[in-house]
Order: structure tokens, then C-alpha cells, then sequence
């Protein structure tokens, strides 16, 4: 087996990253594809399908073919995967030689889309698919000892989920998956801005809008940022300007449901594990554990220290590549 023929994929609701043992994170797009209606045919993929959401004529939609961290269309994630595989096929040289597979699944997937994942995955060029849990590629990409017998808790705030798992000697002990991440806090702005200024606003703008001027529930100088979309009143373009305060209580409920998952996956964990728990405290990973103060008032909330993982973003795909190495400790191989 050449090393270079092995790879790592998270397969996200936002982004697709793909890792490589000699190279590290080969590629990482976010997880669109424009497709025409008409031919069925894929236009673009990743950043060029993006930028092209919510401005395309009839026949050409731009869609995200995977949601909450699963499939929701099969065919266009298969023809999106082996858009992949030929891209990092130039990249790597394994055109020839078909690559060994690590692909992370949420572990709240349920056993049919756990196949839909294995399924697409071989059908775009793979030799074999291993699966694993993201919680555990995820604590394994932040660096975690998660083959020792102590507690590691990690909370992944995804696009389209949130996995809160405590991790001990290889295994999930105790384990929380929760549809909710990035999209729907976007949808949460999305919706306050339509409600309360008759403002129609899209995906992108909503997003831009919580990273910007996000916060968690912590007091901090309020600043503002001017956002433009359709009155739904006139018809017509408009300019408001959103204060930081109004998008902090618009992502509340969101914030407060991530927080009841990570209480009760603590509740849940044995007594011998909740020491550590204290001693190591909380990692986060995904792209929610960006939000302005998150870790601020995590930790003030649930009384551990809250860790950033080194690079939160790509955890998740750094420890699909790196579980490579002892995978059959983690997971059976899927025949």
C-alpha cells in the first residue's frame, strides 16, 4: 500500500476538506454544486458554485447536496465526489491506482445513511471506504490522546450539526448529536432581519453578518454593519444598518439549544471520567467555535475550562487522515 494513496475526507454541510498523510489538507471547498436543470449536467463546484448562489438564471441552480452532515441527494453528491477524487487524483498522481478512503460520518447518522455515505463514496473511484465518527476524527485532529483511558470532551459546532461527545480509550462514551450549526443560526438572521426591518436578505449576506458582528451571550461593545437586500414592502434594493446586540438575540435560542446538548452529554458521563473532565475541561472544533466569545461564555456557563482547537476549521478532516493509522482499532472496514 503506497501512503500516498490514502485519504482522509469530512464530508461537511459547509465545506468539504480532503487530508493527505505526506501533504495535509489537499483541498478544502465549501460543499456547493451548480448544476443545470435542464442536462443535469455539473457546472461548478465549491467556491465558483458558491459565489453563484442566489444569482442564477432559471435553468442553473447552485445547491448543497448534503445537509445536517448527511446526503440529502445522492446522485449530485456522487458526481461532486468524483469531481474530488479527479482533482486530487492530478494532485497526488493516483490516477492509476485506486485510494483507501477515511470518511467521517455524524455519529447520530442512522445505518442507511451511513451506507449512502460508503455507497457514494466507492462509486466515485474509492478501493476501500473505512467510516468514523466525526467527534472521534475530530478530537483525534485536535490533538487529543483519544486511544488513552481518559475523558476528552469535545463539542463540534458544524454548518449542519453540532456533536458533543466525551471520548475515552478509542471509543464515544457518551455522545449528543444536534441539527443545529452555522445554517441555522444563518436562517435565525435571516429571519429576525425579515421580521423586524421587512428586509429580505440571502445565505451570504446572513453569514457575513455572524461572523462579523456575531457574539455569543457575553457582553461586549456593541458596533454595526450596514446589510442590503429586497424591502419586502416595496420591492425595492435597501441599506439598514444591524446593531451586534439584535444578531446576539437572534442566534439565542440556538446557542442556549448547543448549551442543553453539552449539559446533557456531561450529565451522562461515568463518574471515574467527570475528573478529568475538570482537570482537561472542553475542546471546541467546526466553524461555530469562530463565534466572538463562544468560549467566554461556555465557560462560564458549564464551570470547565473551554479549550479552541489548534485549527478548529480543519480538525475534523486532519484527524479522517490521521486515524488512518490505527483505524482498525476505531472502526471495521466496510467490505
Amino acid at each position: 500500500m503506497f501512503s500516498g494513496t490514502e485519504i482522509g475526507i469530512d464530508l461537511g454541510t459547509a465545506n468539504i476538506l480532503v487530508y493527505s498523510k505526506n501533504k495535509g489538507v489537499i483541498l478544502n471547498e465549501p460543499s456547493v454544486v451548480a448544476i443545470n436543470t435542464e442536462t443535469k449536467r455539473v457546472l461548478a463546484f465549491g467556491t465558483d458554485a458558491k459565489n453563484m448562489i442566489g444569482k442564477t438564471p432559471g435553468k442553473i441552480v447552485a445547491i448543497r447536496p448534503l445537509r445536517d452532515g448527511v446526503i440529502a441527494d445522492y446522485d449530485i453528491t456522487t458526481e461532486m465526489l468524483k469531481l474530488i477524487m479527479k482533482r486530487i487524483g492530478k494532485q497526488l498522481g493516483f490516477a492509476v491506482r485506486k485510494p483507501s478512503v477515511v470518511v467521517c460520518t455524524p455519529s447520530g447518522a442512522t445505518s442507511v445513511e451511513r451506507r449512502a455515505i460508503q455507497d457514494a463514496v466507492k462509486f466515485a473511484g474509492a478501493k476501500t471506504v473505512h467510516l468514523i465518527e466525526e467527534p472521534v476524527a475530530a478530537a483525534i485532529g485536535a490533538d487529543l490522546p483519544v486511544d488513552e483511558p481518559v475523558a476528552n470532551v469535545i463539542v463540534d459546532i458544524g454548518g449542519g450539526t453540532t456533536e458533543v461527545a466525551i471520548i475515552s480509550y478509542g471509543g464515544v462514551v457518551t455522545c449528543n448529536t444536534l441539527r443545529i450549526g452555522g445554517d441555522k443560526m444563518d436562517e435565525d438572521i435571516i429571519q429576525y432581519v425579515r421580521k423586524n426591518y421587512n428586509l429580505l436578505i440571502g445565505e451570504r449576506t446572513a453569514e457575513q453578518l455572524k461572523m462579523e458582528i456575531g457574539y455569543a451571550l457575553v457582553d461586549h461593545e456593541g458596533i454595526s454593519m450596514d446589510v442590503r437586500g429586497r424591502d419586502l414592502v416595496s420591492g425595492l434594493p435597501k441599506t439598514v444598518s444591524i446593531h451586534s446586540k439584535e444578531i446576539q438575540g437572534a442566534i439565542r435560542e440556538s446557542l442556549l439549544s448547543i448549551l442543553e446538548s453539552i449539559r446533557a452529554t456531561l450529565e451522562n458521563c461515568p463518574a471515574e471520567l467527570s475528573g478529568d473532565i475538570v482537570d482537561r475541561g472542553v475542546i471546541l472544533t467546526g466553524g461555530g467555535s469562530m463565534l466572538n466569545g463562544i468560549q467566554e461564555w461556555l465557560s462560564k456557563e458549564i464551570i470547565v475550562p473551554v479549550h479552541l482547537a489548534p485549527s478548529p476549521l480543519e480538525s475534523v478532516a486532519i484527524g479522517t487522515g490521521r486515524s488512518l493509522q490505527f483505524i482498525n482499532r476505531l472502526q471495521t472496514v466496510a467490505k
